[in-house]
């Protein structure tokens, strides 16, 4: 293990050897941090906290800290960290509360760029990217592939969809439809299928049409939900993603960002 002479590491830490521990760095109690992972200068751990291996954590950014919620009275809630994240400069990822789930769960292989935070209790899945400033607020979910753009706000309890595309300075007050690109542009809302995102994910050609004829029939039944989702049954018969969209809109508690 090489830790900086300068770094801080909490005796009750639980540190593999080969993590890396730059100038400065600090590794509270409870952190557990696996294999081949680097923290950057200054960076700061505190626990109960897990990583999982081969993560990196840039300079300044600070992982399980305590939640920035009233109602959090010291509790021993937690912060699991899954492989191969980033999380860049003055990234703030937030430890769960007990009006919540007790922990907030952070997957695989997302990047998290600078100053981007993730609150209390949210839940984010794999292959994610959240842009300069990108927050979550408290108790949302993040699914798989997911793209939030630069200072993209989501209010709290709410849903992005996995291979959702969420464009630059968003504010979101509704959940976010999988496979869409949603923005401010005017209105927030979605203005169309995330093909050249899906399609760098390995989407077909035959599957981003089906998508396509999907959102054509959300935009023409975005004032009626009940007709939304049944011009959909036909096209989810045939195409799992479009299966997948229709089911997203009927499970929507808080509405969504319709086209």
């Amino acid at each position: 293990m090489a830790v900086h002479p300068t770094a801080v590491v909490d005796r009750s830490a639980v540190v593999h050897e080969t993590v890396e521990i730059g100038p400065y760095a600090i590794v509270g109690a409870h952190v557990t941090i696996g294999a081949r992972t680097v923290v950057g200068a200054h960076a700061v751990i505190e626990g109960p906290t897990t990583l999982a291996e081969d993560n990196r954590v840039f300079f300044q950014a600070a992982l399980g800290g305590p939640p920035q919620d009233l109602k959090y009275k010291g509790e021993p809630t937690t912060l699991s960290i899954g492989s191969r994240n980033t999380f860049r400069e003055f990234c703030t990822v937030h430890r769960g509360t007990m009006t919540g789930h007790g922990t907030t769960v952070i997957g695989d292989d997302n990047l998290f760029m600078a100053y981007s935070h993730v609150a209390h209790d949210c839940v984010v899945g794999n292959r994610t990217v959240f842009a300069n400033g990108a927050s979550l607020a408290g108790h949302c979910a993040v699914g798989d592939d997911a793209v939030l753009g630069a200072f993209a706000g989501v209010r709290q309890f709410l849903r992005v969809g996995r291979h959702a595309f969420v464009g630059a300075f968003a504010g979101l007050n509704h959940d976010v439809l999988p496979f869409l690109w949603t923005s401010s542009d005017r209105d927030v809302r979605a203005w169309k299928v995330n093909s050249v995102g899906l399609e760098r994910k390995g989407f077909s050609k035959e599957r981003v049409a089906a998508l396509q004829k999907a959102y054509r029939v959300l935009h023409r039944h975005r004032h009626d939900k009940a007709a939304l989702l049944a011009g959909l049954e036909a096209l989810a018969a045939t195409s799992e993603d479009v299966k997948a969209l229709r089911d997203f809109i009927a499970s929507s508690v808080q509405g969504i960002h319709g086209a």
